[in-house]
């Protein structure tokens, strides 16, 4: 996972806490997918002149969609139910920064989007395989290796974008802040039965 280049690891025994409660993980891990897809429309609908980026996210949104429905198919195998769409903190803190972190131009904007983007599938990933290296259940220890691998392939996406639209700002650099900041922000969760609580 060093190409994520993630500052602080999660803890292997959060996974103990989301084996109680497997309805919970799955229902915010669904939910979570939703709302990436709906972030890579919004990318779209505000860029929609970068005909690459635009057909590469249609692509992402419906890969997202297509695992939202993978984790609700388990759901309902399991006799679980999707309960309603939950509040991320860890996503909410890091939109916050992403807001008053750009300058104002559409340059700026698109970037700090794509590193926002990048950072929550970067962190997704990491968690999916702590998820597939520990946790007993086997069917979604397959599951969240399979996911792990499709997450890898969005946080590329995303910061190959950002480097290539980034033209006059120093996106290496941007990005090292936003693995700093994420850094203070993720060490006050891995306590709840979330992908990122």
């Amino acid at each position: 996972m060093s190409v994520l280049r993630l500052k602080l690891p999660t803890d292997p025994r959060w996974v103990n806490i989301v084996e109680k409660n497997i309805e919970e993980i799955l229902t915010d891990h669904a939910w979570c997918e939703q709302k990436a897809a709906t972030n890579a429309i919004t990318i779209i609908t505000n860029n929609s002149e970068h005909q690459d980026l635009v057909q590469d996210l249609l692509a992402l949104a419906k890969e997202e969609i297509d695992h939202f429905e993978q984790v609700h198919t388990i759901i309902i195998k399991r006799g679980l139910k999707l309960g309603r769409e939950r509040k991320d903190d860890y996503v909410n803190e890091l939109y916050l920064y992403m807001k008053k972190s750009g300058t104002g131009s559409r340059v700026s904007a698109l970037v700090e989007r794509l590193l926002f983007s990048a950072m929550i599938e970067a962190r997704s990933c990491e968690r999916f395989k702590v998820l597939s290296e520990n946790i007993q259940d086997e069917e979604l220890a397959v599951f969240y290796r399979d996911l792990m691998e499709s997450e890898a392939g969005h946080y590329t996406t995303f910061i190959t974008y950002a480097r290539k639209y980034g033209v006059g700002i120093n996106v290496e650099k941007r990005w090292r802040e936003w693995l700093e900041f994420e850094e203070s922000v993720i060490a006050n969760y891995g306590k709840n039965e979330t992908i990122h609580g």
